[in-house]
């Protein structure tokens, strides 16, 4: 009897009145790739922080290598012999590759021989990395082989790994597979958490499925469906997406971009260069790229947060509003999601029904006539949305930083659909939310396509853009490819015109 590398017996976390973790019985064996699946809310957060020490539990006991133990806090878990790559980096962007791995390492002496041991290891495990490069210049990608090697150097016996393809290219995760394949034949346990279940099928050994904190199932996801997996997180059958219809040929330009050059806002930004781009009514054009290559610039310039150099720049419904500021674009017909929903899409310390009235105060939505708020008219649509899009919370109206990020989503994006906006741009639309979440959301972008509004969704998730979009432009250090038919274009093209090998030219060497 193999004895695991790490065991969760009995686990349960109480927040106040809410039980994260109710009970959850987990082993992690040696050499084994470990899916740990489940719904936003589900509880997988909660569980990972007190395997890494960053959270305690209420009740329940952690076995490492078959021994109880306590673990107090991260540097005691990466003592034992625990490591965790997290979704979100923890890089220092003006600090090199070597400068920001020692600060994770203890007793380094001198950082030339560290240099020596991170480029021997990234080289020995396919994760290539100059070590005197600042970390502000590297790809999304190369930032995650960073979190890698100085997880590596600590020599871990178990990886938890957290949602790590969410900003790669389909060519690296497959240089990220390759990786963890060969980590596992060499006896490390690795703890996989994602929302992709092609990629769970494909690599991971054994999965556990949490639903409302507890463990509701496990299987070897290798002999499952990826439909099956998503109906065992969500406790019902997961529908597909319908897909979207191509608008009429002569469909009017909702939105259009013309030969747009802006210079970049600060030294970590890219310039947007020559982007050209038209919209038609029914349309959804999805946008694919790498993190970093100028998805925020472009989105900041069609929402209005940073103005063209000319008014005729951009046109919504053929008004020209390139100097025009967001709410002016919003009266037009548009309304806009941001990548980050905290702080951009919603104010975190107001009420849903007050973040309610600062998108929608000047657009004749009646929350605001007159300039006096009408508080009931802003609750009923608060109301109205987290009914349609299953928005989970503990009150009736809580402050927004009181949802899971995933009921954050729903609620921002319904926030702006609810509107029928006749132009929308959207950035990561379903950016961590599991799949009956992520299906919603994209099914209420084809049904608004479908009744005629024009659509710009910026995403790195490459399977979202193929299922909803009809036509796929790239964007890449700052210019936008011709957007072409999505049944023209395969999987691995786009991935290639993400890393700027086979990138068509841009829309207006056609246009003119």
């Amino acid at each position: 009897m193999v004895v695991p590398t790490l065991a969760a017996i009995g686990i349960t976390k109480d927040f106040s009145t809410l039980r994260a973790n109710d009970n959850v019985d987990f082993a992690i064996r040696p050499g084994e790739i470990h899916a740990l699946l489940g719904e936003n809310g589900a509880g997988k957060s909660t569980l990972v922080k007190i395997l890494y020490g960053a959270l305690q539990p209420t009740a329940g006991e952690i076995r490492w290598r078959g021994q109880p133990v306590t673990i107090a806090n991260p540097a005691a878990a990466r003592r034992l012999g625990i490591g965790m790559v997290f979704q979100h980096f923890s890089l220092f962007e003006t600090l090199t590759v070597a400068e920001n791995i020692s600060l994770a390492l203890s007793g380094v002496t001198s950082l030339d021989g560290l240099k020596g041991r991170i480029e021997s290891v990234s080289k020995d495990y396919g994760l290539p990395l100059n070590a005197g490069s600042v970390v502000a210049d590297l790809s999304v990608g190369e930032r995650q082989r960073v979190e890698i090697v100085r997880c590596l150097l600590q020599q871990p016996q178990l990886i938890i790994m957290d949602e790590p393809t969410s900003v790669l290219t389909p060519q690296e995760a497959d240089d990220l597979f390759v990786t963890l394949k060969r980590l596992a034949s060499e006896g490390c346990s690795i703890l996989y958490i994602s929302h992709r279940l092609e990629e769970v099928r494909a690599i991971c050994h054994h999965a556990t499925i949490l639903r409302h904190g507890k463990v509701v199932a496990e299987c070897d996801p290798q002999k499952e469906s990826a439909k099956r997996l998503a109906s065992l997180m969500v406790g019902s059958d997961v529908h597909g997406v319908a897909p979207p219809e191509p608008p009429p040929e002569d469909a009017a330009v909702r939105l259009s971009v013309s030969r747009l050059s802006l210079p970049k806002p600060h030294p970590f930004a890219i310039d947007l260069r020559e982007v050209s781009l038209d919209v038609r009514a029914g349309e959804i054009v999805g946008i694919a790229g790498i993190a970093g290559n100028g998805q925020d610039e472009l989105f900041g310039a069609l929402s209005g947060e940073r103005l063209s150099p000319g008014e005729a720049d951009i046109r919504i419904n053929g008004t020209s509003c390139g100097r025009s500021g967001i709410t002016a674009r919003r009266r037009l017909g548009a309304a806009f999601v941001p990548e980050e929903r905290l702080g951009h899409g919603a104010v975190p310390r107001m009420r849903l029904s007050a973040n309610v009235v600062l998108t929608r105060y000047a657009t004749g939505d009646g929350v605001a006539p007159a300039g006096v708020i009408d508080h009931g008219a802003a609750m009923k649509i608060a109301t109205r949305v987290s009914e349609a899009y299953d928005v989970r919370k503990g009150s009736p109206d809580p402050e927004a930083s009181a949802l899971s990020g995933g009921n954050l989503q729903k609620f921002v994006v319904g926030r702006e659909i609810d509107r029928k906006p006749t132009v929308l741009i959207v950035s990561q639309p379903t950016w961590g939310v599991d799949a009956g979440a992520a299906t919603t959301i994209r099914q209420a972008l084809v049904d608004l396509a479908r009744a005629g509004s024009a659509i710009v969704m910026i995403s790195q998730d490459l399977d979202e853009i193929l299922e909803i979009s009809d036509r796929i432009a790239v964007i890449t250090h700052g210019r936008l490819s011709r957007p072409r038919p999505s049944s023209d274009l395969p999987r691995e093209a786009i991935g290639l015109m993400m890393t700027g090998i086979g990138m068509v030219e841009p829309e207006h060497a056609h246009a003119h």
